[in-house]
C-alpha cells in the first residue's frame, strides 16, 4: 500500500512551535488533524489519543500566520493548499472572525479499495457510508483513478470542497484522468450534478457527502438516465440511511401503505405497513466501519426490503488481516434495535422483549434455503441444557405441529392447550393482539407472553430457546 501525504507542505502554514514538533513526531504518519482554536492550546489528532504540541495557547497572531498562507474560505468555510489534497476548515465567531482552524490531512492512498475491486467491474452504482473520518474521501479518490485508467472509462468528478481532487485548476495526480467540475457554493452541488451529466457525456459520475433532499433526488435522476453513480454519504450503516428522512431517497424512499384487513392477516401485520417506495438510486451500498473492515451491500434493493420488514439480514463482512490476506464472512444479522424502528410492520415484536440470539457465522456459500437449516440446527444444540420442566400454551399455532417440533428437542418442555396448566403463553402476534381476554389473563396470573410473527417451526423453537433461557436464569 503506497501513501502520499505531502505532509511537509502542510506543516509549512503553522507557527514554528506548533511545526517544530510534529516534523519530529514518531507517529506523524498517523496525523489525522491540527487543532488551532484561539486561546487554547494546539492539539494534534491521532487514530489512537489527541495530544497537545505545545504549552503555549493560540493568539491572534497565531491565526493570522496562518490564514495569510491560505487560499479564501469558500462558503462552506473550507479551504485548501494549492497542489495538495489537504483541508482547512475555519470557526468564526458572530462577527464572521475566524477564531479557530481544523487542518486535516489529506492522504492519496493506494491499495485501499482492492478488497472491493470485483465490485467495480460489475459497473453498479455503489453508495460508500460512514462516519466522518473513517476513510470515504479517500476510497472514492481512489476509485475515480482505478475507473478512468485502468478501466478506461468516462469519469466526471463533482468536487464540492475540492476535497477529493486537491485545491486549485489543475487536479491533484491521485484522481489519474478523470475530470474534475468544482461547485462555487455548496447549495449549487445539486445543479452541478445535473449539468455533468448533459454536457460532458459521463460513464461514471463521483460525489462526495451527499446531505441534502436535492442533492439525493438529482443522484436518482442521474441514474435513472443510466449513468453510473459513485457517492459518499455520512451514516453508520445502511439499516440509519433507512431511517433519515433527507437521505431515503438514495435507498428508494418510504411510503406508508394501508392493507385490507385479509392482507393484513395473511402476513401478520398491521394494517398500516411501510414499504419501499421506488427502485434505489444505488444497486450496492458499502459500510466502512475502519479501514480494513467493511461490510457489503451486493443488492440494496432487497436489503432494503428485508429492513422494513423486520427479518433477518445476511451480512457480507470483508476485512485484510494482519498479512495483506482479504477475508470474506457472510453472518446472518437480527435486528435487535426492532423495538425502536420507524417501522410499523415488524416481524419480531414481543409483549415481553425481544430475543436475544447471537448471530451464527455463516461461510460465504451459504444459501437463503441452508440458512433456516443452519440456525435450527444451533438452536437444538444450545435447548439441550439441562432445565426444569415448563409448560407452554399455544395460540394461533398448530398444537400439532408444535408438539411434533418440541419431541425432536431434549429440553424440559411441555406444550398444553389448557391455559390454567401454564406457566408462559406463546401465540401469533396477529392473534395475541387481538385477543384481550389473554393478555389479561396473563397479567392476572403474573405469565409472560412471547410472540412469533411467522407460525414457522425455526421462529417457535427461537422462542422456545428463549423461554428456557429466560427460566433457567
Amino acid at each position: 500500500m503506497l501513501i502520499a501525504d505531502d505532509l511537509d507542505n502542510l506543516l509549512e502554514i503553522l507557527p514554528d512551535f506548533i511545526k517544530n514538533p510534529l516534523q519530529t513526531h514518531k507517529s506523524r504518519k498517523q496525523l489525522i488533524e491540527i487543532v488551532l482554536d484561539l486561546g487554547r492550546r494546539p492539539e494534534a489528532r491521532f487514530p489512537s489519543r489527541p495530544e497537545y504540541l505545545s504549552l503555549r495557547n493560540i493568539s491572534w497572531a497565531d491565526l493570522d500566520f496562518c490564514l495569510k498562507q491560505i487560499g479564501s474560505f469558500s462558503g462552506d468555510n473550507r479551504a485548501g493548499l494549492e497542489k495538495t489534497l489537504h483541508r482547512i476548515s475555519c470557526i468564526k465567531n458572530r462577527q464572521g472572525n475566524i477564531i479557530g482552524l481544523t487542518c486535516r490531512v489529506g492522504r492519496s492512498i493506494f491499495g485501499t479499495i482492492s478488497i472491493i475491486r470485483d465490485l467495480l467491474e460489475r459497473q453498479e452504482s455503489i453508495l460508500i457510508l460512514g462516519k466522518p473520518g473513517v476513510g470515504k474521501t479517500t476510497a472514492i479518490r481512489e476509485i475515480a483513478r482505478i475507473l478512468a485508467d485502468e478501466m478506461e472509462k468516462r469519469v466526471v468528478i463533482i468536487d464540492t470542497s475540492n476535497e477529493i481532487a486537491g485545491d486549485g485548476d489543475i487536479p491533484h495526480p491521485s484522481i489519474g484522468r478523470a475530470r474534475r467540475m468544482q461547485v462555487t457554493r455548496p447549495e449549487f452541488q445539486h445543479q452541478v450534478m445535473i449539468e455533468a451529466v448533459e454536457n460532458h457525456m459521463p460513464e461514471v459520475i463521483i460525489i462526495d457527502e451527499i446531505g441534502t433532499e436535492l442533492e439525493a433526488f438529482a443522484a436518482r435522476t442521474i441514474a435513472e438516465r443510466g449513468v453510473q453513480l459513485v457517492g459518499t454519504a455520512h451514516g453508520n450503516c445502511l439499516k440509519s440511511l433507512v431511517k433519515n428522512p433527507t437521505l431515503v431517497d438514495l435507498v428508494g424512499g418510504i411510503q406508508q401503505v394501508t392493507l385490507g384487513d385479509d392482507e393484513a392477516k395473511k402476513r401478520g401485520t398491521q394494517k398500516s405497513i411501510l414499504e419501499r417506495k421506488a427502485s434505489p438510486a444505488f444497486q450496492i451500498a458499502i459500510e466502512i466501519h475502519d479501514r480494513s473492515n467493511l461490510i457489503v451491500h451486493e443488492n440494496v434493493e432487497s436489503i432494503v426490503d428485508q429492513v422494513l420488514q423486520g427479518d433477518q439480514i445476511l451480512e457480507q463482512r470483508r476485512r485484510l488481516d494482519a498479512k495483506g490476506k482479504h477475508i470474506i464472512e457472510c453472518d446472518l444479522s437480527f435486528q435487535s434495535d426492532i423495538k425502536q424502528s420507524i417501522n410499523a410492520n415488524l416481524h419480531w415484536r414481543n409483549l415481553s422483549e425481544p430475543l436475544n440470539l447471537i448471530p451464527r457465522k455463516l461461510p460465504l456459500s451459504t444459501k437463503k434455503e441452508n440458512i433456516e437449516i443452519q440456525v435450527k440446527e444451533s438452536k437444538t444444540l444450545m435447548l439441550s441444557k439441562k432445565a426444569k420442566t415448563i409448560t407452554v400454551y399455544i395460540y394461533g399455532v398448530s398444537f400439532e405441529n408444535s408438539q411434533e417440533w418440541v419431541e425432536s428437542l431434549e429440553g424440559s418442555i411441555t406444550l398444553t392447550q389448557i391455559i390454567e396448566q401454564a406457566s408462559v403463553i406463546l401465540g401469533l402476534y396477529s392473534k395475541v393482539k387481538q385477543n384481550i381476554k389473554l393478555r389479561r389473563i396473563a397479567k392476572i396470573r403474573n405469565m409472560k407472553v412471547y410472540t412469533i410473527s411467522k407460525p414457522s417451526k425455526v421462529q417457535v423453537l427461537r422462542a422456545l430457546q428463549k423461554i428456557i433461557n429466560v427460566t433457567v436464569e
